[in-house]
């Protein structure tokens, strides 16, 4: 006789070491190892490039990985990189509480189809505004534009671009120098 795959909860995702990166999308935990140098790199630099944009003119917070995004019970994620706006300010603890309002996955083998699949539409339905996505092999960065329940392309940033941002109007950021 099959029993039915009872699903997993924030609370059982808690039970892990609090070193292990981990993840629950739609019940099920997933385990992600330490990302590599380059994926670091590039957090690093795109974060800074955020964290000063948003601190000098007062919009909210940025984050980077790991931290805890609840989404619900059964679905807690942790993007490299979100931003909080100041007005969505009370969704912030010891764990974001509900949707960021922009949200940078940066792309490796191991977790594209997640990143692309999964976790886009667990975005769009639970309502982050923007959502990037970054490939470091190919030096590009999608911005995704919600739109009612679903993602449009907003543009996709290749070499020699700058990356702007609906939710972050005046944004401007040189693309290449992230991938140093």
């Amino acid at each position: 006789m099959l029993t039915a795959k009872v699903p997993k909860t924030i609370d059982d995702l808690l039970k892990l070491p609090p070193e292990t990166r981990a993840e629950l999308l739609e019940g099920e935990i997933f385990m992600s190892p330490s990302p590599t140098s380059k994926h670091q790199a590039f957090v690093r630099n795109l974060s800074s490039q955020l964290i000063a944009f948003v601190t000098a003119r007062k919009l909210g917070t940025v984050f980077f990985a790991p931290l805890d995004v609840v989404l619900s019970r059964h679905e807690v994620v942790q993007p490299d990189i979100l931003f909080v706006s100041a007005k969505r300010s009370p969704i912030i603890g010891d764990r974001i509480e509900g949707a960021p309002d922009l949200v940078v996955e940066v792309v490796s083998a191991g977790t594209e189809v997640r990143d692309r699949v999964v976790k886009r539409s667990l975005y769009a339905r639970r309502g982050v505004r923007e959502y990037w996505i970054a490939e470091l092999e190919k030096r590009t960065v999608e911005v995704l534009k919600l739109r009612g329940s679903k993602y449009t392309l907003h543009v996709l940033f290749e070499p020699g671009d700058s990356i702007t941002s609906p939710v972050l109007a005046g944004l401007s950021i040189p693309l290449d120098p992230l991938f140093e």
